[in-house]
């Protein structure tokens, strides 16, 4: 382990936060190594995981996490969790009379859960081939790195896209007891008590709801030796918005100087979506996103919705992944899994840049939003050169928009963070043997770092630029789902020629990822899209109910105006008009 190790602790905030949240800790989990003789990795875990140990001695890593969700959300997880025993169950009767016993039939579990199950009570999951005899057995609680081993080891292929309720349904890892808090005061399921309007959730942030966040807080942060900072995964579609501009803001007044980089999330589609319920949730982004912005030290919304408008283009896509993007379960897998890469800068062992230093280079003048961008999988064949495959995308950068946010094509840009991990084994620089011209600038430097900076280069020349290049690929275990096309291979690179239609595509258990991070003028219109779409509606008339629990209309527009006023930092250094393609007259911006 590295000698100083800078904490962060993690919030999740909302359902859909959860969504990817769950995907995410699936990956760390599966990057974690339990064996002390093994060498120490590109990434420290413990800036993520604490230690701990249950009843029966074993070394447990439990994420350093907050999660904040509604009643009805669990499903079939206990709010305490199941890692360390309790025996309030063993209670005394002291009632003579005879007692009737009311039992409601639990929820089922799909087949993943299942498995999980049989694995804490000691059954060891075998491949087909394998005898009894050949099975391992544990008394009592198996160890975590047994079950991470022993998933990686079949390599089960789980379909759960038709069983997918909840976050839970796919959670493979336990949880501190002090981690989920839950919100009884609305339903995540029904008609009634929903959380859905931005003052709601202001409004809820205080009492007992407060007093709970606090008390958590203090568990996880005083245990902490350097704490650098907070992560925050917040829904900014419903009434999370507004608990998240509070949680941010009581993080900043109480932790000052820390680092808080909070990520605003907003699925594709709702299943329950109605006009009135759309109206809200343009609202709820905009106010999510200048409130959020405020109290963070940076803000970065994550969503594959082609805009965060009323009318939104089709959602993002990848070449090489074959997703729903209606699916919850299937669109915040690909969103964790760039998060994943996105986040390295701030857990890199060796040569780290904390979330404050991050900040310091990305929020110049003010500018606190950021967009994301990222190319999953980086397409590299196998056996190729980095060279090779960046030369391979031409002109178009290979990466597409995270941020609903595109780029602008002028290559303006007052500050970048790229990052590319998963090339393990490949060649990172151009294998030419001595004397030979290079064909490209790509195959002069002498090094991956500069390799990546020479092609980012070309396309933002005067933008200022961190490089970083992490070896070892985001590993993909069970249950993430397999929703890759047939012209990768196992470790996440292209073949050299596609499969038969009648083979089955190989288990993709690694992934190469390409992300980009930037503050640049292509913000502007972005904001100003959204300040315009919200400004555009009579509130009382369309969304009374609204207003109802807050904001006052006078806050709103308040609200509003520094949204115009954010956007405004962003206009290019020309000190040109920036002009939005929904824009008919932007004199006033």
């Amino acid at each position: 382990m590295s000698a100083l190790c800078r904490e962060v602790v993690t919030l999740q905030l909302g359902h859909y936060s959860n969504f990817v949240g769950t995907h995410w800790w699936n990956l760390q989990d599966a990057s974690l190594c339990y064996d002390p003789d093994m060498p120490a990795g590109e990434l420290q875990s413990d800036v993520l995981f604490r230690e701990g140990v249950t009843l029966g001695g074993h070394v447990t890593y439990t994420p350093r996490l907050i999660v904040m969700d509604l009643k009805g959300s669990l499903q079939t997880l206990r709010q305490e969790g199941s890692l360390y025993g309790s025996e309030k169950e063993n209670s005394t009767f002291t009632w003579d009379g005879g007692v009737i016993t009311h039992k409601e039939s639990p929820p089922l579990k799909n087949s993943f859960l299942e498995d999980l199950d049989k694995l804490d009570q000691g059954e060891i999951l075998a491949k087909p081939d394998l005898s009894p005899t050949q099975v391992p057995q544990y008394s009592g609680a198996v160890p975590m790195e047994t079950v991470n081993s022993t998933l990686e080891r079949i390599q089960k292929t789980y379909r759960l896209e038709g069983s997918v309720r909840v976050w839970s349904d796919f959670l493979r890892i336990h949880l501190h007891p002090r981690t989920i808090s839950v919100i009884t005061q609305y339903n995540h399921d029904g008609e009634s008590e929903r959380l859905e309007a931005f003052g709601q959730g202001v409004t809820l942030c205080r009492g007992s709801v407060l007093e709970d966040l606090e008390d958590r807080l203090h568990f996880f942060v005083e245990e902490c030796d350097y704490l650098q900072g907070f992560q925050v995964l917040c829904d900014i579609t419903d009434g999370f918005s507004g608990l998240g501009s509070k949680v941010t803001e009581l993080l900043q007044d109480s932790y000052g100087g820390r680092g808080i980089l909070t990520w605003g999330l907003a699925p594709v589609s709702h299943p329950d979506s109605s006009p009135v319920k759309d109206l809200y949730h343009l609202i709820n982004y905009a106010l999510g996103t200048v409130n959020l912005a405020n109290h963070s030290s940076l803000f970065c919304p994550l969503t594959l919705r082609g805009g965060l408008g009323l009318r939104p283009t089709s959602p993002v896509s990848f070449p090489f992944i074959n997703y729903d993007p209606t699916l919850w379960y299937h669109s915040s897998s690909i969103l964790a899994l760039l998060l994943d890469t996105l986040t390295v800068s701030y857990r890199l062992r060796h040569n780290s840049a904390t979330m404050w230093q991050l900040s310091d280079a990305l929020a110049v003048s003010g500018r606190k939003v950021v967009s994301a961008y990222g190319a999953v999988p980086f397409p590299v064949m196998h056996g190729s050169c980095l060279p090779d495959a960046l030369d391979a995308c031409s002109d178009t950068l290979p990466w597409r928009p995270l941020s609903a946010c595109p780029e602008l094509s002028d290559g303006r840009c007052f500050g970048q963070s790229v990052t590319l991990r998963g090339l393990e084994g490949q060649n990172l620089v151009s294998p030419l043997t001595p004397g030979t011209h290079p064909p490209t600038p790509l195959h002069f430097p002498r090094s991956g770092e500069e390799v990546l900076s020479t092609y980012i280069s070309s396309h933002y020349p005067s933008t200022p630029l961190a490089v970083q290049l992490v070896s070892s690929p985001s590993k993909l275990t069970p249950p993430f789902p397999q929703i890759f096309s047939q012209s990768l291979g196992p470790q996440g690179f292209l073949q050299n020629q596609d499969l038969p239609p009648t083979m089955a595509a190989p288990t993709v258990s690694s992934l190469p990822v390409l992300t980009s991070m930037q503050s640049s003028s292509s913000i502007a219109p972005w904001l100003s899209d959204l300040h315009r779409g919200v400004s555009a509606l009579n509130i009382r008339r369309v969304a009374p109910s609204f207003l109802t629990q807050g904001p006052e209309l006078a806050d709103l527009q308040e609200s509003l105006e520094q949204l115009r006023s954010l956007a405004y930092r962003y206009r290019d250094d020309s000190g040109g008009t920036l002009r939005s393609s929904s824009e008919e007259d932007d004199d006033d911006y």
